[in-house]
Parts: C-alpha cells; sequence; structure tokens
C-alpha cells in the first residue's frame, strides 16, 4: 500500500473516499465544517437524523458526485470520555472497510484534534489500522476481479508527519508478514522451512543469524526441545536472529518465540474439533520474527537478539512420552505429565541457552501457551507474567500504546510449589487450577535472576472472528507491541 502525506485541509484533498471522524456530542460542531459547506451540507441533514450519532463503531457513506471526493465516509469515534488511541485506530479501520467495499481504493484520512495523543500518534494509528486492516491471506485462492483492495492512503495534519507514517508502514507490513507465518498450512511451514523463512528474512534485512539443527542441539544439550520433536519425521531447530547497531547497549534484549509448527498433542492427543487451529502454534516465533524485521528496517538504536526454538510435535514410535523425565539444557530434571504441554519444554531450553550463552539485560517470551489463557482473558488481551515490576510496567505500557493490551496476572511464591514433581525437579504439568499461571511459573524456573517477562498470547494470536484491524486468523500480535518498547 502506499502511504502518503499532505498539509492540505480536509476540503482541498482530492481522493476517492475521504474518511471523516465524527464524535459522539450532540449538538457540538463537527471539526468538519469546510466539507460540509463543499458537499451542501450533507454532513450536517446526516448528523441531525437518526442514523448515525457518532458512537464507536457506527459508519456511514455519503456519495458526493462532482466534487473533489467521490464519497464521505463518516466514521463514529463515541463520546469525549470514549476517545482514546485505540478508538481512532479502530474507527479509521472502520472507515477504511467502508471504503473498501464500496469498490474505493484510494482514501484519505484527515486527522482531528485528539486530546493527550499528537498529530504524529494519530498518523502513526491510522497508518497502522489502514494497512492491518487491508490485510488478506490469499496465497492459495485465484484472485477475484470482484474484490478492491485499498491501494493508497493520503494521511492529513497541520505538521509535518512523513516520519511517522514511514514508520508505521514497517512496522505494520512487518505485523503482516508475521501473520502470512502463522497462516501458512503447517505442511508448508515444517521446523525447517520455516527456518528457512527466517533466514531469508534475515537475509535481506542485514540480521545475523543461526541455524542450529537436531545435530547440534543434541550436542548443545538441548534435550527438552529434542524431546518435543522426536516424534516428527523433520528434526527441531533454534533459530537465532541478532540486531546489534554501532554503538548500543553492552547487554542485548533478549525476544523468545514459541514455535511448534504443528501441535496435535503427541501421545496426549487433542481433540479432532479445532485441531487445525494448531497450525498457529508457531504464533511468538512469528511475533519474534516480525519485530526483528521491523527493528531491522527501522535501524533502531538496541541491541536485540531473537531466540527462537521450532518442532512439530507429532504422535508416533519416536514420540516422547507421559512419564518421560527429561535433563534440560540448564540441567534442570523435567517430569512429563502431557505431551501437549510441549510448549513450556521448548521454551525452558530456549530460555535457559539465552541466559548462559547471552548474560541479556532482561528476556521476554511470547508462546501460545494456554488454554487457561483464553479462558481467562478471551481475545481482548495477553496474559502477562514476571519477576520484574519496570519491565512488566514498560510491556503494558507498550500495549496500551498499540492496542496489544496486556493484563497481569501472579508469579506469587505460593504458586511456585504447584509444579514441583515427586520423581523430578518439576512437572511440565500441574492441573487444571490456575493453569495458565503454573505455566508462567514452570518457565520462571530457567530463568535465573535475569529480569523476565512471559506473554501468554494464545487468545490473541489467531482469531475466530475478525475485529476492526484484526483479521480472522493471524493477527501479528506482540510486532507492534515489542516494537514499540524497543524502540521508545
Amino acid at each position: 500500500m502506499k502511504v502518503s502525506t499532505t498539509n492540505a485541509p480536509a476540503a482541498e484533498i482530492e481522493t476517492e473516499a475521504l474518511i471523516l471522524a465524527i464524535p459522539d456530542d450532540t449538538g457540538k460542531p463537527t471539526p468538519w465544517d469546510a466539507v460540509d459547506a463543499i458537499v451542501g451540507g450533507i454532513v450536517s441533514e446526516a448528523l441531525a437524523g437518526p442514523g448515525f450519532q457518532g458512537k464507536r463503531g457506527q459508519t456511514l457513506a455519503l456519495s458526493t458526485p462532482g466534487n473533489r471526493c467521490r464519497e464521505l465516509i463518516l466514521v463514529g469515534l463515541g463520546t469525549s470520555a470514549e476517545i482514546d488511541l485505540e478508538a481512532w485506530r479502530r474507527a479509521v479501520a472502520n472507515g477504511a472497510s467502508k471504503a473498501r467495499q464500496r469498490g474505493n481504493s484510494r482514501i484519505a484520512v484527515p486527522l482531528p484534534e485528539i486530546d493527550g495523543h499528537d498529530f504524529e500518534e494519530l498518523a502513526t494509528a491510522a497508518t497502522e489500522a489502514a494497512i492491518l486492516t487491508s490485510y488478506r491471506y490469499r496465497e492459495f485462492k485465484a484472485a477475484s476481479t470482484e474484490e478492491v483492495g485499498l491501494e493508497e492512503i493520503l494521511i492529513a495534519a497541520p505538521v509535518d508527519i512523513a516520519s511517522a507514517t514511514t514508520r508505521a508502514q514497517k512496522i505494520a507490513d512487518a505485523a503482516c508478514w508475521a501473520r502470512d507465518l502463522v497462516n501458512t498450512p503447517s505442511n508448508m511451514k515444517r521446523p525447517d522451512s520455516l527456518a528457512a523463512r527466517a533466514i531469508e528474512m534475515a537475509e535481506e534485512t542485514g540480521l545475523e543469524f543461526e541455524n542450529i539443527d537436531d545435530e547440534a542441539a543434541n550436542e548443545l544439550g538441548l534435550n527438552a526441545l529434542l524431546a518435543v520433536g522426536q516424534g516428527s519425521a523433520v528434526g527441531p531447530r533454534l533459530i537465532t536472529l541478532e540486531h546489534r547497531p554501532t554503538g548500543a547497549a553492552n547487554q542485548p534484549t533478549v525476544l523468545i518465540g514459541k514455535g511448534i509448527t504443528f501441535d496435535t498433542g503427541g501421545i496426549s492427543l487433542k481433540p479432532a474439533q479445532k485441531m487445525g487451529d494448531m497450525k498457529a502454534d508457531m504464533s511468538g516465533a512469528a511475533a519474534v520474527f516480525g519485530t526483528m524485521r521491523a527493528l531491522a528496517e527501522l535501524d533502531a538504536p538496541t541491541w536485540v537478539i531473537g531466540v527462537t526454538p521450532l518442532a512439530e510435535n507429532m504422535p508416533g514410535s519416536q514420540a516422547y512420552r507421559p512419564s518421560d523425565v527429561i535433563r534440560a539444557y540448564d540441567g534442570t530434571t523435567i517430569e512429563v505429565l502431557n505431551t501437549d504441554a510441549e510448549g513450556r519444554l521448548v521454551l525452558a531450553d530456549a530460555l535457559a541457552y539465552a541466559c548462559k550463552r547471552y548474560e541479556p539485560c532482561c528476556m521476554v517470551d511470547l508462546a501460545t501457551l494456554t488454554g487457561a489463557c483464553v479462558v481467562a482473558l478471551g481475545s481482548q488481551a495477553a496474559g502477562l507474567m514476571g519477576n520484574d515490576d519496570e519491565l512488566c510496567n514498560e510491556l503494558i505500557s507498550a500495549g496500551e500504546a498499540t492496542g496489544e493490551r496486556l493484563w497481569r496476572l501472579p508469579a506469587w511464591s505460593a504458586y511456585d510449589k504447584l509444579v514441583d514433581s515427586e520423581v523430578a525437579n518439576v512437572r511440565n504439568s500441574a492441573g487444571r487450577a490456575a493453569g495458565v499461571v503454573t505455566a508462567g511459573m514452570f518457565l520462571k524456573r530457567f530463568v535465573g535472576t535475569t529480569p523476565w517477562a512471559h506473554l501468554d498470547i494464545a487468545g490473541t494470536a489467531f482469531l475466530d472472528k475478525a475485529t476492526p484491524y484484526q483479521p480472522k486468523g493471524g493477527t501479528g500480535f506482540g510486532v507492534r507491541l515489542l516494537t514499540r518498547w524497543l524502540s521508545t
């Protein structure tokens, strides 16, 4: 999508569809009086009627033949108390979708004034919204001659916003690329082929990389990763990507993403219903790959290393079993009670490996880890746990700014004993009670004293139903959040 900017007033913009954000403040003038005057007062006439009141989620298309724009798309912002950056982002997404549905390929978005947010923030959110809502995964479908896609967005503001929109486009494009990885069928992204796609991206963007295959993993003692992948005909991988700009701090930040390219549950087989969604069980790795791409393209000043354990959890004669005991990379022994609790096993090795090899200033892991998180938070927020308040608060702030929200869960010491095992140091399943928390407490055993945060993105990474700018399927959750956190 082409993104451009202008300082022209809304009334002077030439485009196919002009998106005007309208607050739900009855009786107050809109900021678009000049546009209304040019189009014969149809905006004020529409606002006076019962069909559109500026409520959140509302849209209204008004035809304006013979004018600089072919159509006006009114989008509701809600009441003054409701208007924030996320309300604006969703309003632009709703307007862009409406414009596309009506056959428009070029849209323009004049920025309103919103208390507490400058024009650069509004331009960033508008750019993200237009690109993210335009995403379609059509790799295996013939192109429809009837479907119109958005090709251009023009963003208007009284100040220079070009750098903000350029930056936002790179981040949104990286999130869409991560969505592509998630939506790719698992027969086309087994550990070796997903690794190849990550390496191809690294070569294109100038990231350093390392591809640790199963033989090298065995030499290193990454036994938990190997155990999860041993039922598959394709061995696991550990992929590291590194962005180290000149003058960066002496210690890196490490991002770790769970990369189960398909999860059958192993011998603890999942039910057939919705098993196909398990192609998305590598969404944590996709988020790390997307974030590393964005950081490289932005030339971010932070030293960041992405570590992604990739494996396919399959049943078979070589598969690991309930009752097995595994000695993880750091020597911790793990009793396997459920082979469908495999994500925490691959993360355990990755966390311990990253701690020892890179001595990071902090670590953040992302994983579609537990169904319990979906039950607790749905798709509105990811679960957050950690051992460092400052780190967790920074991530929460980045989540609020990007609309990729986090909700912190307790990591109290009372929960720690729930993952103790009678036959090993730790067990990989502690039952249904507090399942999202006990999974995080398991991971905490492998980070030592390193500041660490865990994001359970099980409910946010893959959606059954689209939202204004998140499609059905892979969402790329985490890319925008982490990129903002790491570059501000």
